[in-house]
């Protein structure tokens, strides 16, 4: 049976914290990806942007107290590759308190008055070439970390600290009551006019707007953030389901299911191939030995039996402690389906071979495999009421485990039914035994063996 309930929605792409770092592992590496991948984007930009910046300031003001402001381009430049080495999926304190000292930076950067200006201005008079534009440089590389809750801190926090730098460049700035009247004298009869042309004002209702335009810019992106953030758990919960596919079915079959929308939860039936596959002995191999070895037995066992099933266009219908079922035909049947499931079986045959000769040569017991299998009319379906498996049931699932017990009775390595080989075309590799009488089938069915001397 095919268990397909990691198929079901996961808790946490139904409502709750959609920033919370997902449980499973295919969320987390592609958040993780993007993370990496958006920080560097981040940096690049902010390193481009920033250079732009250096180049048309030195080209504004060819002038050596310029210096001031490329020391603190380079200032912004050092924090987001600091941002870069501490940033992760999820919350992080670090980066949250590199994400403020950027902000901080970048609002003294503009609003401190350059100390190495030789003659003082008014310190209002910073307003007037409308520096509050480059905090979108900082809010648009935020986005590329492709976290909302990051571009709402930028629009917060960004609010916050020019209000504030705003109140202390009106109560602690530097102003020149003789600029005021000048601007005054300027426009007598305009007074509206003169107080715009005021040097020495911080103009409020200009820094509320230029703030507020800022947040509703911030809550626009952080949406979009948002809407992106959930597309990638999107996908990766379809790279997760066909992963899982991808464990019982083979590539060709996977991507045949992945096109379909519900290519596992219509009840039918048709003809296919099905498998078993057991190790004689193993309970007895397993006593005395260390835990370690018997896994590591198994996992040898099982890759190479699996890779076959896969080889051959089958489906690992499910493992069976040291053995598995596989069927061929489901949950889409083909035409060569026993031919294929026939050939499993000889490739089987020869990899068990292959691997019991490693074992003799690092002085280990071999395994000894056998097979049953038998093609016939099957039913498959979900069943399970919250926890659903796909399951292959009938006769011919029946028929076929019973062939492979058979094999220790006749001592030989794969019983195949007389219906299968028939189906399949050809008999190269079997040789036909005398009918067997076999539990729950009224007739002897005909059988082949594998023929060991072929």
């Amino acid at each position: 049976m095919v268990d397909i309930s990691t198929a079901q929605a996961t808790p946490e792409r139904r409502g709750g914290d959609t920033d919370a770092v997902p449980t499973h592992r295919h969320a987390q590496e592609a958040l993780a990806r993007n993370k990496r991948e958006g920080m560097d984007l981040a940096v690049r930009a902010r390193v481009a942007a920033l250079s732009v910046t250096a180049l048309l300031l030195v080209f504004l003001n060819p002038n050596w107290d310029v210096a001031w402001y490329l020391f603190l381009l380079l200032c912004l430049v050092l924090v987001g590759l600091a941002q870069r080495r501490v940033g992760r999926v999820g919350q992080s304190r670090a980066e949250l308190a590199l994400l403020f000292a950027d902000l901080l930076l970048m609002t003294c950067a503009l609003l401190v008055p350059n100390p190495l200006l030789d003659d003082p201005v008014p310190t209002a008079l910073i307003y007037q070439f409308e520096v509050f534009q480059y905090f979108y440089v900082l809010l648009a590389a935020g986005v590329l970390t492709y976290s909302w809750r990051t571009v709402i801190a930028i629009g917060n926090w960004t609010l916050a600290l020019w209000m504030l730098g705003a109140l202390c460049v009106w109560w602690f700035g530097w102003s020149d009551p003789q600029a005021s009247a000048g601007a005054m004298s300027m426009f007598p009869d305009n007074p509206d006019l003169a107080v715009q042309m005021d040097p020495n004002l911080v103009h409020w209702d200009l820094r509320i707007q230029q703030v507020v335009v800022f947040m509703i810019v911030s809550v626009i992106l952080a949406v979009a953030v948002r809407r992106y953030h959930n597309l990638v758990l999107d996908s990766a919960e379809m790279v997760r389901e066909r992963t899982n596919l991808a464990r019982y079915f083979s590539p060709t079959m996977v991507d045949e299911l992945s096109t379909k929308d519900e290519p596992l939860g219509q009840i039918r039936s048709h003809d296919a191939a099905v498998l078993f596959v057991d190790i004689v002995g193993f309970t007895a191999y397993s006593d005395g030995r260390p835990p370690q070895e018997v896994i590591e037995t198994l996992r040898a066992f099982h890759a190479r039996m699996e890779s076959e099933v896969f080889a051959h266009g089958g489906t690992l219908d499910k493992y069976l402690g040291d053995g598995l079922m596989a069927t061929f035909g489901t949950p889409l049947p083909l035409a060569d389906d026993a031919a294929r499931a026939v050939a499993c079986v000889r490739a089987m045959a020869r990899r068990m071979d292959a691997l019991n000769g490693d074992r003799r040569v690092e002085g280990l017991p071999e395994i000894d495999a056998r097979f049953g299998l038998h093609f016939g009319t099957v039913v498959l379906g979900d069943i399970g009421a919250n926890r659903l498996e796909f399951a292959v049931l009938g006769d011919t699932v029946n028929v076929a485990s019973r062939l492979e017990a058979m094999t220790r009775a006749l001592d030989v390595r794969a019983v195949v039914s007389d219906v299968a080989m028939v189906a399949a075309g050809a008999a190269g590799g079997f040789r036909r035994a005398p009918d067997q009488k076999v539990r729950g089938v009224a007739e002897p069915l005909s059988v082949w063996v594998l023929d060991e001397r072929g």
